[in-house]
């Protein structure tokens, strides 16, 4: 399968399970791996023939931004299950990260792959 990359998507949202988290948006940090079968876009060069990354960003962002999850394994789950809802997408990878989850380390983070059943 061939590999469509969104890298470091910054969104702001409600997740955690303490209470100034449960109150106070925070930064999330996502990254996807979708795949597909890019074969015919890249022999054709046309819009139509690839996945339109574009559209499932915005729809990542519009969905996160409005979330109220307690944890990031649950948002990670829905991010998938959003990708998975594009046509051409058969799996995706998905990383999500709190970068002020815990004193002296940059980020905490969970990763998951969901592919098309």
């Amino acid at each position: 399968m061939d590999k469509i990359m969104i890298k470091d998507l910054l969104a702001r949202c409600i997740v955690g399970i303490n209470s100034d988290e449960r109150r106070d948006k925070q930064d999330v940090i996502i990254n996807i791996t979708l795949s597909a079968d890019l074969k015919k876009a890249c022999k054709t060069d046309k819009f139509e023939d690839t996945v339109d990354y574009s559209i499932i960003k915005k729809k990542i962002l519009e969905m996160v931004e409005n979330s109220r999850f307690f944890l990031i394994e649950a948002l990670a789950e829905h991010i998938a299950a959003a990708c998975l809802d594009f046509s051409g997408v058969q799996g995706a990878l998905v990383s999500v990260e709190k970068p002020s989850a815990l004193r002296f380390a940059r980020s905490v983070g969970v990763e998951i792959y969901r592919e098309r059943e």
